[in-house]
C-alpha cells in the first residue's frame, strides 16, 4: 500500500484512504475513502456488487488492496490476514456464521486462542472473561450449550462475543439482521447501542434502509465500487439513500392493481407435521391460494412457515391432512416429491438459497438448471447440451440483471443478491401455475428488491397463484392480497390486505387471536 496521507487524524477509529482493488477486468473498489469515528455506528449501503464486501474483506485481511492506505487510530497499518486485523482490534461478524456447530459456545469462543496444550485453565479463564463481557454488553448466551441447538439470534450473539473476546474495538457486521426475527432484531439493536455507549465502533452493512435510519449515526453509499455519497443519518431519509444507491429516482412502493382472484389452484386442509424429535411443528394447517393472487404468510421465524413450504413443495412428508394441487388431492401416503411438484406446475424458491437452492461450488450455469436438468430443451439425446445450458443461463441472467454476466463463474463468487436473482429467474422462467416463495429478498439490495417485487406482481397479474413467506412485514404488507399469520405451528389468523396492519399482524404473531369481526367493538 502507499504511504499514509498527510491529512489523517487520530480522532478516527479507522480510515480507508484511496482503496483500489481489481479482480482481472472487474474494478471492485475505485479510490474508496471511508472514515468512521469511535463510539459510533456507521452504515454502509449499496447495491449487490457495489464493492461493499470487497472493501470489508480488505479491512479484515481477506484481500489486499492494490492501492491505498488503512489507518487505525491515526496510524498506518498493514493488514494481510484476519489475524492482523484481530491484533489491531478489528472484528467481523459474517452473514453466514463461522461457528463449529458441534462445539459448545465456550469451545467456539476459545477456538484458536487456547494458549497452550492444557485446556482446563484456559477454559476457566475464558469463562470468567466472557461472563464479564456478557455483563458489560448485555450479551447473555448459554456457554455450555451446543451451538447447533441455539436459535439463530443467539448464535449471532455468540459471534459478537467471540469478536469482543478477541479484543475488538471496531466491529464489522455484514447483513446482521438477514436471518433474524423482529424481536431478535430489536435485541441486536440494543446490543449495538450498548457497544456504542461503551466506546466501540460498529460498521453496519445492510440493505434494510429502515434499519439504517433507526440505528446509525452516519451512512456511506457505494455504487459501482465508488463512494458516491455520505450522510448524517438524522439529516437524510430512506428515499435519498435509495436514490443514491441506484443512481436514479427509485420507488420504495410496490405498484399493483387490485387482485382478480380466480380458481383455487392450491389448498391444504388440516395438515399436521411432526419432526424427528416427536414435536408437532405444523398443526391442522388449512389454507387456499387462488389464481391471480398473492397470499402472504407472516410469523416469527420457526413457527411453522418452513414446514408449510416444505410440505406444499413435496420436500417433506406430513402425518395427516390433505394437500390439493390443481384439483389433484395428495395425502400423507401419496407419491409426491419436489420433482412431482414441478411436473404438476408448481415452482419453489426456498428460504435458504445456499442450503436448498444452489450449490456454491457449481458454476452459475449448473445452479441455473438445478431441478430442471432433465428438460428436453437443455438436452441432446440422453446428455445435457452444455452450449444450450450456457445460452439459457445467459438469457436468465439478462432478464433478471444478474451480475456479473458470466455463466461460467462459480456460484459462490456471486453476491447473495445476485444468487437470489438467479434462483428467482430459474423458478419463474417456466411460467409455473403456482409459485411458493420463501424470503424472496433476503440479503438483496434496494434495486433488486424492487425488481423482484415487480416480477412477482407481474406473475400474479398473469393469473398465477403465489404463496409468499417473508420475515419482512413491510414486504408482506406491500405484496399480499391476503395475509395469513402463523404462531407455534398454527395459522392463527387471516386478514385481507385492506385490513392488514403491522399492529394487527404483530399481535397475532405473538399468539393472540383476534375476536371474530362481529364481536370486535369499534374504538
Amino acid at each position: 500500500m502507499s504511504a499514509a496521507p498527510s491529512n489523517v487524524s487520530p480522532s478516527w477509529a479507522v480510515e480507508l484512504v484511496g482503496i483500489d482493488k481489481r479482480f482481472g477486468p472487474v474494478h471492485a473498489n475505485r479510490n474508496v475513502t471511508l472514515r468512521f469515528a469511535p463510539a459510533s455506528i456507521h452504515g454502509l449501503v449499496g447495491e449487490n456488487g457495489a464493492g461493499k464486501s470487497t472493501l470489508m474483506s480488505i479491512l479484515y485481511g481477506f484481500y489486499e488492496a492494490d492501492e491505498g492506505t488503512i489507518l487505525v487510530r491515526g496510524q498506518p497499518v498493514d493488514i494481510r490476514t484476519p489475524q492482523d486485523a484481530i491484533r489491531l482490534g478489528i472484528g467481523m461478524v459474517h452473514q453466514h456464521f463461522m461457528l463449529v456447530e458441534t462445539f459448545t459456545v465456550l469451545e467456539n469462543l476459545l477456538l484458536g486462542h487456547e494458549g497452550g496444550p492444557v485446556l482446563g485453565p484456559a477454559m476457566a479463564r475464558a469463562r470468567a472473561e466472557v461472563q464479564a463481557l456478557e455483563d458489560q454488553f448485555g450479551l447473555e448466551v448459554p456457554l455450555d450449550a451446543i451451538v447447533s441447538d441455539l436459535p439463530v439470534g443467539v448464535q449471532q450473539r455468540v459471534e459478537i462475543l467471540k469478536a469482543l473476546y478477541r479484543g475488538a474495538e471496531v466491529l464489522i457486521l455484514d447483513e446482521p439482521t438477514a436471518v433474524l426475527s423482529p424481536p431478535e432484531v430489536e435485541q441486536l439493536f440494543r446490543i449495538l447501542e450498548r457497544l456504542r455507549q461503551q466506546g466501540r465502533s460498529v460498521l453496519l452493512i445492510t440493505h434494510k434502509l429502515k434499519e439504517i435510519m433507526a440505528v446509525t449515526d452516519r451512512v456511506s453509499v457505494l455504487r459501482r465500487g465508488e463512494v458516491v455519497a455520505e450522510f448524517t443519518t438524522a439529516e437524510t431519509d430512506r428515499q435519498a439513500l435509495a436514490d443514491a444507491m441506484v443512481g436514479r429516482k427509485t420507488s420504495l412502493f410496490v405498484e399493483k392493481a387490485p387482485a382478480v382472484p380466480g380458481d383455487v389452484l392450491l389448498s391444504a386442509r388440516q395438515v399436521n407435521v411432526v419432526d424427528g424429535r416427536g414435536v408437532a411443528t405444523l398443526k391442522d394447517a388449512s389454507l387456499t391460494v387462488r389464481a391471480g393472487e398473492i397470499v402472504g404468510v407472516a410469523g416469527v421465524a420457526g413457527n411453522g412457515q418452513s414446514e408449510l413450504l416444505e410440505v406444499l413443495s413435496g420436500m417433506r412428508r406430513f402425518e395427516s391432512g390433505t394437500v390439493t394441487l390443481k384439483g389433484e388431492e395428495i395425502g400423507p401416503h401419496t407419491a409426491y416429491d419436489a420433482a412431482g411438484a414441478r411436473r404438476r406446475g408448481l415452482a419453489h424458491v426456498p428460504e435458504d438459497r445456499l442450503k436448498l437452492a444452489v450449490i456454491k461450488e457449481f458454476p452459475a450455469h449448473e445452479s441455473a438448471i438445478l431441478g430442471y436438468h432433465e428438460d428436453k430443451d437443455l438436452s441432446r439425446g440422453l446428455r445435457l447440451d452444455w452450449k444450450r445450458v450456457a445460452l439459457k443461463t445467459i438469457s436468465l441472467m439478462e432478464r433478471f440483471d444478474v451480475r456479473p454476466l458470466n455463466p461460467n463463474l462459480r456460484t459462490s463468487l456471486f453476491s447473495g443478491g445476485n444468487q437470489q436473482k438467479l434462483v428467482m429467474a430459474r423458478e419463474m422462467d417456466r411460467e409455473p401455475d403456482i409459485l411458493l416463495v420463501g424470503q424472496p429478498t433476503r440479503g438483496v439490495d434496494i434495486g433488486a428488491i424492487a425488481f423482484i417485487h415487480r416480477q412477482l406482481v407481474s406473475l400474479r397479474d398473469r393469473g398465477k397463484a403465489i404463496l409468499l413467506v417473508s420475515a419482512e412485514l413491510d414486504e408482506i404488507l406491500a405484496l399480499s392480497d391476503r395475509v395469513l399469520v402463523m404462531c407455534d405451528g398454527e395459522i392463527v389468523g387471516e386478514l385481507p390486505a385492506a385490513e392488514a396492519t403491522e399492529s394487527r399482524i404483530g399481535t397475532m404473531m405473538a399468539g393472540i387471536k383476534e375476536a371474530p369481526a362481529a364481536e370486535r367493538v369499534a374504538p
